[in-house]
Order: structure tokens, then sequence, then C-alpha cells
């Protein structure tokens, strides 16, 4: 068994290359080979959020804390909250993030493919994220 102590990780700051604003990624574990899985805490700053990206094995994730929003392409976005779990299938390109006046952070979970986790592709533009969730598609 191998323990990680809360906080001896160091926490780092997302690359501007692959979030929009504010965000910090705290490690958890990446499990040594033979496995593949890794999971990361996010914490998004208002109106931060991830560029579009997909994940080879999928990913999912976990809400711990504040209101965010997140859209697979195609679909509408879908405002999320602690407790909320969200998969996301192989290969399908979609974005997570804050919401323009609120944090949030989760727990993403994904395997690598080849050592490979995400794949990453343009930045979401300002329209679609301002667009936000319609009442219709979000949770009350």
């Amino acid at each position: 068994m191998h323990l990680k102590r809360a906080g001896s990780q160091p926490s780092q700051k997302g690359p501007a290359e692959y979030f929009t604003g504010t965000v910090w990624v705290d490690p958890l574990n990446t499990a040594p080979a033979p496995a593949r899985v890794a999971c990361v805490s996010v914490t998004f700053e208002p109106g931060a959020h991830t560029a579009w990206h997909s994940h080879p094995l999928g990913q999912t994730l976990v809400v711990t804390a504040g209101c965010g929003w997140t859209q697979c392409e195609g679909e509408p976005i879908v405002e999320i909250r602690p407790g909320d779990v969200i998969w996301c299938p192989p290969g399908r390109k979609h974005w997570h993030g804050a919401t323009p006046t609120t944090s949030m952070t989760h727990i993403a979970i994904q395997e690598a493919l080849d050592g490979k986790f995400v794949d990453w592709m343009e930045k979401v533009d300002e329209a679609t994220y301002f667009a936000g969730p319609h009442p219709a598609h979000s949770p009350i």
C-alpha cells in the first residue's frame, strides 16, 4: 500500500493553453503499471473552464463543491452540483468548468490508452460558454 497524505503533493496551475481563467489541479493518484488510472481534484475559479477535449477511454467527474457547467458536443450545456457524477464516453468531445459567478471543484478520473489520458482541442468560444444552460436542462 502507498499512502499519499493530504497536502503532500503541490497544487499546479492549469496551463493557459488548455484552460480559460484560473484553474488549480491537485494530483490525487496515478496508479503504477499495469494499472492505467489517474485522478485529480480540479478547482475552477468563477468563469474558468476547460478547452474542448476528449479522453481515449472516457472520464468520470465527481463534483465536490460549488456549481459548474458541462457540455458534450451537440448537446445542451447542463448545470452540475456537488454529488453529481458525470460519465463522458471515450472519444466524446466535451468541456466543463465553473459558472461565470461561482467556483466549482470536481474529481476527474480517467484511464490512459498507450500513455495518453486526454486529447486537447480548441478553446470554448465565449458565445458558447456564456449561453449557459437552459432552465429545462438544469437540475433544480
